[in-house]
Formats: structure tokens, sequence, C-alpha cells
């Protein structure tokens, strides 16, 4: 299998055909490449990013309708960029919305606002055989509209769990999105992958993944397009030009600023620090010869003070104005502290004609000048750098605080005796919930000190996190349902897989969302009205969807991520929906648990039958006997599945999504488990999952652990087994008892 560290994004895929027939009946005859140049040419075209400066990248399309609609790649257009169409005839189009787009998929469809165009006719990329002649076409190095011949190598070659077509065919820059056709002149795909191994072997998208985004977008206007992945302008403000977003809690910067040097500024809007302040971000160069970090003292404009990494040493310099002139470094050198090709953190203090700099908690600055003051902080970066930031913040005293003594000798006596096999998981876990954040410091040190117990301690670690993860939602659960913070538990879902997923950017994200509707008129009518508006918004305005390709994804039940990509499951979608309607102050919208597919309800009144949205189809509109039909035809559904949703209900739905996925998965003994373990905190009494966890902790060898749970159902003997069963339990049990 190829790896996709061996591929770069560079090409578009082709097109593959039907085993069409010509109007007489008989099989269509076989084109030379020079008949299918000269047909396919007029529906190929250029798509362009547009920069600050002009064109900033350029890939391939083709047309698939009259009325407007072209085909590319989904990298080739970026985010929250403009851009244009170039046609055949030489006229540049602005794109008016992005018609479809899936990222793993690498696909696109744009719409352009033009209804004379020829569209390619779509193959059929199931029919492909190997050694099949093709041709593709595209914008090779700028080369408008150029073609080249050549054979499918292997029409389902698995890349990263996707089948793609691997081709024979020279692929160069700018091809990405053009279409690889039959000898026909059909498409079968575009091309999207060029393999690093050798010169003519690249890959592409099979069109019939196309046919599917055609027939169900997610339209985005490209003024919603435009604002993807970018910082939210309350709290960060760009400066000097340069391309800023933001994803996942990651500030991501790329391109050259238009400052002297490349230089650009991205200032934090939120709060302006006091005479004496600390400011704090980590950062990760793309290269260790480029130059980003922290900014500080900034007036907004020319005039800041700048503390960063540069060619593997650190500097810190004042800027007086707009040229090297005026630019003057006070101090560099190296530290052995610096990680280069790895996340380093930065830290500036600021005190009178003090200025005091860190990286990794360890001082390497402490200069006098005082010059510049007030003003604001935030980032920077210099000519051509790629670099990424989290964790940005401002206070008073950010230096981390001494640890507790009796605590930490507390933390490091469980963790020894867990080491030397005296102590079990759940009795260190006990102790190291005393104080999270500080054991998972300890746990650190613990296990740079200790190689040989390295994969315990990670383990241990991970423990501790989904711990307090748990902790954390079962205190939210246990609060009356209205008071209950429904976003922060699913974000809390995301975090237990990802611990460094930080939570404050999605809330502050979702909060973004709340504002941008919370003075629309329609939202203040009634509940009716706001409906409308709530899916419009969504659906029609910010391409919200349902996962179309990878519908098992975790991401789809991650909520961080669908919110980054727009795409989900019924449940997640449903949530963000409801949220926004609660938010906003929205009545007698809630979430209704059908059977198979999670939906919004809404009515007019607090009493009576609710309507239905399907969310997961755009927010189709439904009634309830729509939705039973939908969801289980003639079979019966039970009331409780017709009424609106706890909150624990829904957040324990995800956990049951997610534990399903990681049973199905290769090694569910080793996945499984902690969902297990969420679960059956928030439900107690689900038997099946606490059967199901009792015989993947006896495979495992954790004897005490199956036991336990076999005690707790002896305790509470579930209803639905019957005499037998129970018995059978019984003699699983002493079998386990026998074995501790």
């Amino acid at each position: 299998m190829f790896k996709v560290s061996l591929l770069v994004f560079i090409v578009g895929l082709p097109f593959l055909t039907e085993r069409a027939f010509a109007a007489d009946g008989k099989p269509a005859k076989e084109k030379s490449v020079a008949d299918i140049a000269a047909e396919v040419k007029p529906s190929l075209v250029k798509v362009i990013q547009v920069g600050r400066k002009g064109m900033d990248g350029l890939g391939s399309g083709f047309v698939v309708s009259a009325d407007g609609l072209i085909a590319t790649n989904r990298h080739v257009i970026g985010e929250a960029r403009r851009i244009r169409v170039e046609t055949s005839d030489g006229k540049v189009e602005e794109v008016t919305e992005v018609f479809a787009s899936d990222a793993r998929l690498d696909l696109a469809i744009l719409r352009i606002a033009r209804k004379d165009l020829k569209p390619l006719a779509l193959g059929d990329s199931e029919k492909l055989r190997q050694g099949e002649r093709i041709v593709a076409m595209g914008n090779p190095q700028g080369l408008a509209f150029s073609v080249v011949e050549g054979v499918i190598s292997e029409p389902k070659r698995d890349i990263d769990g996707m089948k793609m077509i691997q081709v024979a065919v020279p692929i160069e820059h700018g091809n990405s999105g053009g279409p690889l056709l039959d000898r026909k002149g059909h498409v079968l795909g575009l091309l999207t992958l060029k393999s690093a191994r050798a010169e003519n072997l690249g890959f592409a998208m099979p069109v019939n993944e196309l046919k599917k985004l055609i027939a169900k977008p997610n339209p985005v206007p490209m003024s919603r397009w435009l604002t993807i992945g970018v910082l939210n302008p309350r709290t960060w403000k760009p400066l000097m030009g340069a391309q800023w977003t933001q994803r996942a809690g990651v500030v991501s910067v790329e391109q050259s600023g238009d400052g002297f040097g490349g230089r650009a500024l991205c200032l934090w809007m939120a709060e302006k620090p006091g005479a004496k302040f600390e400011a704090e971000v980590t950062v990760k160069l793309d290269d260790e010869a480029g130059a980003a970090g922290l900014a500080f003292c900034a007036d907004g404009g020319e005039r800041h003070y700048g503390f960063y990494p540069t060619g593997g040493k650190l500097r810190l310099t004042r800027f007086d104005g707009a040229d090297v002139y005026s630019w003057k470094i006070l101090s560099d050198a190296a530290s052995d502290a610096y990680r280069p090709g790895d996340w380093n953190t930065l830290r500036v203090r600021v005190d009178g004609e003090r200025i005091q700099c860190f990286v990794n908690g360890r001082q390497v600055f402490d200069q006098q000048d005082g010059e510049l003051r007030g003003g604001h902080v935030g980032l920077c970066k210099f000519r051509g750098t790629v670099a990424s930031y989290k964790g940005f913040r401002v206070g008073n005293d950010l230096v981390e605080k001494p640890l507790d003594a009796a605590l930490t000798k507390g933390v490091q006596k469980s963790m020894n005796g867990f080491l030397a096999g005296k102590k079990d998981r759940g009795d260190a876990i006990e102790t190291l919930l005393k104080d999270p954040a500080l054991s998972r410091s300890v746990l650190d040190e613990k296990r740079k000190a200790l190689e040989k117990s390295v994969a315990s301690l990670r383990e241990l670690e991970s423990d501790l996190h989904r711990a307090a993860v748990l902790r954390e939602l079962t205190q939210q659960l246990s609060q009356p349902d209205e008071k209950a913070d429904l976003l922060r538990c699913a974000l809390l879902i995301s975090r237990h897989d990802n611990p460094e997923m930080d939570i404050a950017t999605y809330e502050r994200e979702f909060a973004r969302m709340v504002d941008e509707l919370k003075d629309d008129a329609e939202i203040k009518k009634g509940t009716l009205p706001a409906v409308k508006r709530l899916t419009k918004y969504l659906f029609e305005q910010n391409g919200f969807h349902g996962s179309r390709n990878d519908y098992d994804s975790r991401s789809n039940s991650y909520i961080n991520e669908v919110l980054d990509d727009r795409e989900g499951l019924p449940l997640t979608l449903s949530i963000i929906y409801f949220e926004l309607a609660s938010r906003l102050s929205v009545k007698n919208v809630a979430g209704i648990p059908l059977p198979t597919r999670f939906m919004v309800g809404y009515r007019e009144k607090a009493e009576g039958e609710f309507s239905l949205l399907d969310v997961f189809d755009g927010g189709k509109p439904l009634t309830m006997a729509e939705a039973k039909a939908l969801v289980a035809g003639d079979s019966p559904i039970p009331d409780e599945t017709m009424q609106p949703a706890k909150k624990k209900d829904i957040i324990v739905r995800m956990i049951r999504n997610l534990l399903g996925r990681a049973v199905a998965s290769s090694n569910p003994a080793k996945e499984a488990p902690p969902y297990f373990n969420l679960l059956l905190a928030l439900d107690p009494n689900a038997f099946r999952e606490r059967l199901t966890r009792a015989r993947l902790r006896e495979i495992s060898g954790d004897t005490t652990g199956a036991a336990d749970d076999l005690e707790w159902l002896a305790a509470h003997p579930p209803k639905e087994l019957d005499e037998s069963q129970h018995v059978a339990l019984g003699e699983w049990l002493a079998r386990l008892r026998q074995k501790r």
C-alpha cells in the first residue's frame, strides 16, 4: 500500500468512462488523443486562488453543468480564499458559490455566473479495467489546457482507506482538478495525488465520488466561504497581510507579509495588558530558517517588540518603523532549551523598563529597554515563514506555580507503588485526581526519568486525563437538565480522545455564531420564523451537511471537528442546531431521539405534536409520520423515542456511537474499554455493555476488573436475564474469583 507520506497534493483527478454507445446503438468508437483534446478543451478551466497580491495558486477544473458548475480538487481552492475561474475562451469569472465540497475526498464543485458552458460527460469508474488507455488534461506548471496520454495501472488502489485510480501518466503542478478521460472522452476521475517514488505515477479520485457530491451538495456562498477558518475579528486583528487562519485551536500563518522583510502581525484585541504583564504562545516553524513568535507593546502600526526564534537562535528586536534601518536587535543568542523542528513555548514579562524572555520555561534574555510601552500583544512572522501557534494567553503572572509539596509527595508515592505493582490503576487514579493538572506534570517528569517504564506511565497519564474528563462530564450531567451545558459535554467527549483539543476555542467559536444571529429579526419573531432562519443559516449559508462518504469516521462524532469541517452525523448536527436555538432563547426546539436517525423537533406552542427537521438531509422538514416511515417503515417505535431527549441521554448516545466503532475495530480489546468506562459511569444499568466489558477485561488479563463487573451485576440483577442466564453469570463469576 502506498503511504500518504510518499504523496504530494499536486494534481487533479480524471474521469471514468461508461461503455458508451453511439446514436445508432453500436458501441462508441475510441477517439484519437487529438480529437479528444479538441472536444474537451472548451470544457476545461483554470482555477485561480486570489490573494492580496493577485494569483496565489493555480489548479485545473472542468465543466459539469451548462449553468456554471465546475469540478476541481478541494485543495486547489483552499479556505477563506477568493476564487476565480478562467474558461477556455479567456474569460475570467468570479466564483459565486462553493456548490459542494468534501475535504476527505479532496473534491469541490464551484459555481460561476455562466449559462453557456459545455459540460463533459461523466463515465462510470466502477467499470474501469487495468491497462485501459486514458487521457489526462489540465494546466501543468501553468501551461493552459495541456494533454497527455497513459494507461490505468490499477483501477482501485487503496490509499489511506480510499479507493483511488492509479495512473501511469506524467503529472505536474497545476494538473490538480483536471479530468482523467477514457478514449471516448468521458470523465473517469480527477487527478489528485502524485507519487514521490516515480515521475510517471499518479492517482485520481474516481468520478463516481464526484457524482455523490452533485447529487447531495452542501452549497456555501462565497461571502460565507471567505469566513471559514478566519480568525474572529473580535479577538484578532491581522496587520500587514499574510494569510492567518485558525483550526482546532491552532492559529496558522502563511505567505509573506506586506511589511519590509515579509513582516506581518496579528494582534490580540480581546484585552489590552496593563503596565506590567506577561504574554505567552507556543509556536512551531515549518523551517528553522524562518522567524515567527510574540509581538508586544504594539501600537497598531509599525512599532512593537518581537521575541521569536530565527535560524535556530532566539531574538529580541525593537521595531521602531517600517524598514530595517529603524529596527534594533536587542538580544540574539542560542539556547539549548529551544527544540528545533518542534513546538516551543515563548513567554515575555514586561515590568517597568525590564523585559525578560523565556523559552520552554528557561530564561534566555533579561533586557533593559523602555522605549515602547502600552499597546497590544499578539503574534508576528517574517519573510515567507509558515508557522503555527497555540496556547496564546496574556496575564499578570503566567509562571507555573510551585507544586504543592505534600500533594506531589503523594503523587510520587502513588506512581512508585503503581510501577512496582503494589498499587492498582484505580487506586492510583483516585490519588492523582486530587489535582489532575499537577499530577499530569509530575507524571511527565517521572516518565522522563524512568525510560523503561514509559509505556506504563503513558497509559496512566492517559487514564488520568480520561478520568478527569469523566469527572467533569458526570458533574455537568448530575445537574438538572436545564443547567447542564450540552455543548461543553459534547466537547468533553472530543477531549476524552484528544487531550490537546482546546475546549475554550470552540466555545468562543460557538459564541461567535450566536452573536451573529442574536439580533436577527427572524430569530426574535417566534419559533417558526426562527427555525427557518436557523435552517438557512446552517445548511444554506454555512454548508453544514451530513457525512456522505465516511459515515463511520469518529470525526463525525467529535463536535469540534463537525464545527471545523461542517460535516457530521444526525446527532452531532442536531446538537449544533438546538444548542444554537437554546442560546438564542428560541422556545420549543428539542432533540428527538428516533431509533436510527436523531432529528430536531419544533412546535409553535409547548403542547402538541412536534414537526421534525432531518438535519442530516439539509434540515428537510418532516411530519412525525414521515419521520417514522423514514426510520422504521411499518415497525412500531417506542413512545419514549418520540419525546425530547434529555442531555444525559444525548451524550450517552454519542458515546454509544463511538463505542460501536471501537468494538468493530481491528483491536476492540484496546479501543473499546475507555468508551465502556464512560458509558457505564453515566448509565450503570447498561447491563449488556457491562457484560461485554467484563469479557474484554478477562481477555486482556484484567481478571479483577472482569470480576468487579460481574459482582455489580450480581448485586443489581438485570430483569432481562432469565434464570439459566443468571446461573451462567454466577458460574462465570466463581471462575474469576478463583483466578484472583
